[in-house]
């Protein structure tokens, strides 16, 4: 087993600044070269220290301007204009990047950049009513900052309004 400080937040395993035990092959093969980790130290408990304090002075700032985003957002109106049929439906779809654009043309900052996480909701029977996929949803990770994008099916409860 090697012992390890991690650089970077690794999912399953820790956060920056942690000390973990991992086996040999994944400490060499891949999070020392990926620059996840580096090998503990003595020395390198000043490493730790300093880890520590720049993710909790990254998390404050990053606390404040979210929070600051969210008020911004909550107190405007943001229009998208799309083209659509009789019965008000939509020709195509409104994607992640037309609220982007729309978000930064009324000025309210780039969500996009400023999201760690992106995740949008898609349930075919709600646009028709005999529907193969009934009580089935989509949630499509459109950006996640430290992994890989994908579609996750789940399934939707309706009458108790949730998601398993």
């Amino acid at each position: 087993m090697s012992k390890l400080i991690l650089t970077h937040e690794v999912t399953g395993l820790g956060a920056p600044g942690d000390v973990v035990d991992v086996k040999n092959g994944f400490a060499r093969n891949y999070l020392i070269p990926q620059g996840f980790a580096v090998a503990w130290t003595r020395g390198g408990e000043k490493q730790i220290e300093s880890i520590k304090a720049a993710r909790a002075s990254r998390e404050h700032a990053t606390l404040e301007e979210a929070q600051d985003l969210k008020a911004r957002l909550q107190a405007a109106t943001v229009k998208l204009t799309v083209k659509a049929g009789e019965g008000g439906r939509l020709f195509g779809s409104v994607k992640t990047a037309d609220v982007a654009e729309a978000v930064a043309a009324a000025g309210l900052g780039s969500l996009e950049q400023d999201a760690d996480m992106v995740i949008l909701l898609h349930r075919e029977s709600a646009y028709e009513a005999e529907n193969a996929r009934a009580g089935e949803a989509d949630l499509i990770i459109a950006k996640h900052r430290n992994g890989p994008t994908r579609t996750i099916t789940v399934g939707f409860h309706g009458h108790f309004s949730r998601f398993v």
